[in-house]
């Protein structure tokens, strides 16, 4: 499933408080870049997920995050280096940009 315009709109709106904010369009979802950095992803499936690193991880996990896994076609799962952006911040563009901040931080 693909985003519509009006999601890639809400997710450009939702961290725009950071300022440069640039999308990319990948596997029927989005990337978000701050400056050239890909901090976050927007699925089809509506989902924004915040990439962490280092010490970040920690905080995201405390704050009931859930790290981004999928299925291999051998049946073994992966992880990918994103997790769930917190509930709050999903209508909150100042909260997901203090998320967003932290995310950079350790990028």
């Amino acid at each position: 499933m693909s985003l519509s315009a009006k999601a890639i709109e809400q997710t450009v709106e939702l961290f725009s408080g950071l300022g440069d904010i640039t999308t990319r369009r990948m596997m029927g979802g989005l990337c978000v870049y701050y400056r050239d950095t890909i901090f976050a992803m927007r699925h089809g499936d509506g989902s924004v997920r915040i990439k962490g690193a280092g010490d970040f991880i920690a905080e995201l996990e405390a704050a009931g995050c859930v790290q981004w896994t999928y299925v291999r076609k051998n049946g073994k799962s992966g992880n990918m280096p994103y997790w769930s952006l917190p509930e709050a911040a999903m209508d909150d563009p100042e909260l997901a940009c203090d998320w967003a901040r932290r995310a950079l931080e350790h990028l």
